[in-house]
């Protein structure tokens, strides 16, 4: 009596059947060039990140910056480099009387060749006189600018005063110009004063400034 082997159940897969999780296989992410792949934190991978990116940003706003219009000049600098260019003497106080006054004596030579001794040229020429006397005057000798002007503008006012003759005439005719030229006479006065007290507090300032480094 013939008996038929009984085989051990065989658990084959079935075709098209799903496989497990652990036989499942991910499709690799095809990750372009220059790119890398982030990693996420659960384990599966991450969007591919650019290589770079920062860096990548530096030059394009490197060119966008070269790109931007430079800016417009101010329309002072000519004029501060005529200003640089000016001769800078240092007078004594000594010197910027005796500049001060020659120059008012020429100037007056002039008024009355071109002008007819007019005094209300004469006068207008003086303020920038004033102002050159206060600018050129050395530091030590900044209390003589606003002393020195006024003689300066009596002894150029000799020259386009009138007078009757003789000395005495002279003087008199001296004397009526300053009474109804005192305007002119102030007004230089007090253009070199406030030059010269400008120069004096820098030059304080400077010296605090020394001071507090030094220390």
């Amino acid at each position: 009596m013939e008996q038929h082997r009984t085989r051990p159940p065989h658990h084959a897969p079935r075709r098209g059947a799903p496989l497990p999780p652990q036989g499942r296989r991910t499709a690799p992410v095809p990750v372009r060039s220059g790119t890398a792949a982030r990693p996420s934190p659960s384990g599966a991978p991450g969007r591919p990140e650019p290589r770079g990116g920062a860096a990548g940003a530096r030059p394009a706003s490197r060119a966008a910056g070269a790109r931007r219009p430079a800016p417009a000049r101010n329309g002072a600098a000519p004029l501060v480099q005529a200003v640089r260019r000016l001769p800078d003497p240092r007078l004594t106080g000594l010197g910027g009387g005796l500049f001060c006054a020659a120059v008012m004596l020429a100037l007056g030579c002039l008024d009355q060749l071109l002008f007819g001794a007019s005094l209300t040229v004469y006068g207008v020429l003086f303020l920038p006189v004033c102002a050159l006397t206060a600018l050129w005057v050395r530091r030590g000798d900044l209390v003589a600018a606003p002393v020195v002007v006024p003689i300066a503008f009596a002894v150029g006012l000799l020259t386009v005063t009138e007078g009757d003759g003789g000395l005495g005439g002279r003087l008199v005719g001296l004397a009526t110009a300053l009474a109804t030229q005192a305007g002119w006479l102030y007004g230089g006065t007090l253009v070199a004063g406030v030059i010269a007290t400008v120069r004096r507090v820098r030059m304080m300032r400077r010296r605090a400034a020394e001071r507090r480094r030094t220390a």
